[in-house]
């Protein structure tokens, strides 16, 4: 584990996998932190040969929360007082941005989650020479016709668990809701992963800080249209926070994506999906490295 400071914030990370390996990426989702990235998967990742960086954003695990910045006025900004967002994804794609140029790494493949996958879309936008490749998984492009179930919708509109028995709880009740309905969870990390969660600080003011970023997100179709960055889009077919809409809208926007649809997969990432996602991800990451220019020697 390593910290940075990057943009006046110190972001806490990890790597993984060989120094040799080729960069990737891995930016999580609204209100997760870089524990949420399951250890065998960065383990599968680092035998598959990548050197995989994941990462806090602010206002999640170990890096910095603005708490000076309050709760977010989240009414406001779905009534499109969109300057009321304390930050916005353009922020935090520029978060992932300094990171890499921290940690001396000039371009990289890039894999978003859920909010992490609209981030590395802004990235792509941003910077499209410093990204590779991108995976954009169980997200978006901003279209507003996605939108989640009520059911999805209602585990953010609880009261924020007030102890740790409390968030193992509400945990389970959001896996419930959100997860794979043809896949049997792994309840014992989903438990582990909480118990990290709470102890490097659950911040459920720092989750709306980030929601606000996301909902005053401007639409990227058009935008996105215009990268010539090699994408996967991944989503599961029976997503209640992103429906599949969700996946079907990025990868016809961007020209050169790839729709991974998984029948029977919500919003998480089970593991007997992970061969067929990262089988896929190989060959993206493959179109990726052949697109590089080589460095031509100066004579």
């Amino acid at each position: 584990m390593g910290i940075v400071t990057v943009n006046g914030l110190q972001l806490a990370y990890e790597i993984h996998g060989d120094d040799g390996g080729l960069p990737l990426l891995l930016i999580a989702g609204l209100g997760q932190q870089r524990a949420g990235w399951h250890p065998d998967l960065l383990a599968t990742l680092g035998r598959r040969g990548y050197r995989v960086i994941v990462f806090d954003n602010r206002d999640a695990g170990e890096s910095t929360h603005l708490d000076a910045l309050g709760r977010p006025d989240l009414a406001a900004v779905l009534a499109g007082r969109f300057e009321r967002a304390p930050y916005t994804l353009a922020d935090l794609a520029d978060d992932a941005l300094g990171l890499l140029g921290a940690l001396h790494i000039e371009s990289a493949h890039l894999l978003g989650q859920s909010m992490g996958g609209m981030i590395a879309q802004v990235v792509a936008l941003r910077q499209p020479g410093r990204v590779r490749s991108l995976t954009s998984l169980m997200s978006h492009p901003g279209d507003h016709r996605v939108q989640p179930s009520p059911e999805a919708l209602g585990l953010f509109l609880r009261p924020a668990p007030d102890s740790l028995d409390a968030s193992l709880l509400a945990a389970q009740e959001a896996q419930q809701v959100l997860g794979s309905p043809e896949f049997a969870p792994d309840e014992a990390w989903l438990a582990a992963r909480t118990r990290i969660y709470w102890d490097r600080r659950g911040d459920p003011n720092g989750l709306l800080r980030q929601a606000a970023a996301l909902l005053s997100a401007p639409d990227r179709t058009a935008d996105l249209a215009t990268l010539s960055t090699p994408t996967l889009v991944v989503h599961g077919g029976a997503d209640p926070l992103v429906p599949v809409l969700g996946g079907r809208l990025t990868a016809a926007a961007i020209p050169a994506a790839e729709l991974l649809e998984i029948d029977g997969m919500g919003h998480d990432l089970p593991r007997p999906v992970w061969d067929r996602v990262l089988d896929k991800l190989e060959d993206v990451v493959h179109r990726g490295e052949a697109g590089r220019r080589p460095l031509v020697a100066a004579s």
